[in-house]
């Protein structure tokens, strides 16, 4: 007879952990037991909220990983068992399903990896009104399974093959295409990097149904890592090959469920997500800005919004604040974070209509807002035009929990109650250093304002560096010079 369990229980065993909005482990961890429970800890949460019912739809949506098919049907079953009716909606970008998932208003379920290796996958958890928050972690973490019932129902067997997918993209596809107009990007040439991502159909589609002229590029069948946050150098490569071989005005990508974009000039040099975030938010007129702790400065630098708010990194912690905001009666309210992904608090109008609220991470947005911004000169030019601050990222794969305390340990030194910072990394920023912020990890700021930042991955086993600089050279100095000293020294 097999006893009762927890999610909780679940993860501890597994080791397929609840990251920054789902489950994210290595895929032979992810098993359909494995998957097949977090989605019954996530409905039976909603049924204990009093947000969902048996018998009611589930959204169900998936990227192009491998391991993706499988997972799905494993979450399918699930949902069945727990009494729903599964509402496939194809193998589509994150945001997509977001936008499908609330104008439904019922919950929805994407597995994907977002931009890690595709020996690891997850599984991303919306409710009715969006996105899971933090708060959501404990009563998912909490619901009481009965592995008999796997037994009995055998999953794979109970559902093995998905239903016909219902068309979602028609309406993602009409919600910039309304709101911008058909002639939004007449006259610019943009290379479409489609590689592996969920979305590089359709960001094609859209961009070219805006007037632009598309060029298709670096469409891959193998699944591609592609980080906003880290671009891997032969992407950069490829960039500025292509800019010059096409002569384009700039170059789209996304990540792999498309949901961060990537954007580059007219050089092939592609776009810090944050710089991004900024210029899309003053081309919409936004007043309110909530950005993590990770964002560089120019935000409240450059002097276009009302206030900017700052958070820990993780969209969940900035649809928080943001809700907060239009808690107290703020207007145009907005969030981006580092990766560029962009979130929209309310609908808003523009010159050709409305654009719908999108309340999750978003990669079609800023690049459209972006190009638009840029008419009449280039994205160079606009980028010239911000203050000249400058950030840039990466990490260290496979970082494990005890290398990264070992880490922490030799950075911080505990005196009572008050954490003292020990100084490692001053040498780099070539001052001393003078406020440090534990918002998330530790983020150091030097009398020069150089920013060195330290976090552990929310998603992965991995250890995230960022800085801050007067240059883009000096930001990726001290980047290399960081996780040369903690390679060297914390091994």
């Amino acid at each position: 007879m097999n006893a009762i369990i927890s999610v909780a229980d679940l993860v501890r065993t597994s080791g397929v952990a609840f990251g920054t909005s789902g489950a994210r482990g290595q895929v032979a961890a992810m098993t359909d037991e494995v998957c097949g429970g977090y989605t019954e800890g996530f409905l039976r949460h909603l049924i204990d909220e009093g947000v969902w019912r048996r018998g009611d739809e589930v959204a169900l949506a998936g990227d192009l990983r491998p391991s993706t098919p499988r997972i799905l049907v494993a979450c399918a079953a699930a949902v069945v068992r727990v009494g729903g009716i599964v509402r496939f909606c194809g193998y589509v970008p994150t945001p997509a399903l977001a936008l499908h998932s609330l104008a439904k208003n019922i919950p929805a379920i994407m597995v994907t990896g977002s931009h890690i290796p595709d020996d690891r996958n997850g599984i991303k958890f919306y409710r009715p009104e969006g996105e899971i928050l933090k708060e959501d972690e404990p009563g998912i973490l909490s619901q009481r399974l009965d592995p008999g019932e796997w037994d009995r129902s055998n999953s794979p067997s109970l559902l093995p093959s998905l239903p016909k997918p219902v068309d979602i993209i028609s309406a993602y596809r009409a919600r910039y295409v309304n709101a911008f107009g058909s002639q939004a990007l007449a006259g610019r040439r943009v290379g479409v990097y489609q590689h592996s991502a969920v979305g590089r159909d359709v960001l094609l589609e859209i961009l070219s149904a805006l007037g632009a002229v598309v060029v298709p590029l670096g469409r891959s069948e193998h699944f591609v890592p592609v980080d906003t946050e880290a671009v891997r150098e032969e992407d950069r490569t490829l960039a500025r090959q292509w800019a010059v071989e096409h002569g384009l005005d700039a170059i789209a990508s996304t990540d792999g469920d498309s949901d961060r974009p990537l954007l580059s000039d007219e050089h092939g040099e592609w776009l810090r997500g944050d710089v991004l975030g900024v210029i899309c938010a003053r081309e919409l007129g936004m007043r309110t800005v909530v950005t993590p702790v990770s964002s560089n400065s120019v935000a409240e630098r450059c002097g276009a919004f009302v206030k900017v708010e700052r958070t820990r990194i993780g969209s969940p912690h900035v649809i928080k604040k943001m809700n907060e905001a239009k808690a107290e009666g703020e207007q145009k309210i907005c969030g981006f974070e580092a990766n560029g992904g962009f979130l929209l608090a309310d609908a808003i109008s523009l010159e050709a209509g409305q654009l719908p609220a999108l309340p999750t991470r978003d990669a079609v947005l800023p690049i459209i807002a972006a190009l638009v911004a840029s008419a009449g000169g280039s994205l160079s030019q606009l980028v010239s035009a911000l203050p000249k601050r400058f950030t840039d990222s990466d990490r260290l794969p496979d970082f494990l929990p005890a290398r990264r305390d070992a880490l922490m340990a030799a950075l911080l030194q505990v005196e009572g109650q008050q954490a003292r910072f020990t100084g490692a990394f001053g040498p780099f920023a070539e001052a001393p250093l003078t406020n440090v912020d534990f918002t998330d990890g530790v983020r150091m700021i030097f009398a020069n304002d150089r920013v060195i930042h330290l976090r552990a991955s929310g998603n992965a086993p991995e250890l995230r560096c960022y800085s801050e600089a007067e240059t883009p050279e000096v930001a990726r100095g001290l980047i290399s010079a960081t996780l040369a000293s903690i390679e060297a020294n914390w091994p």
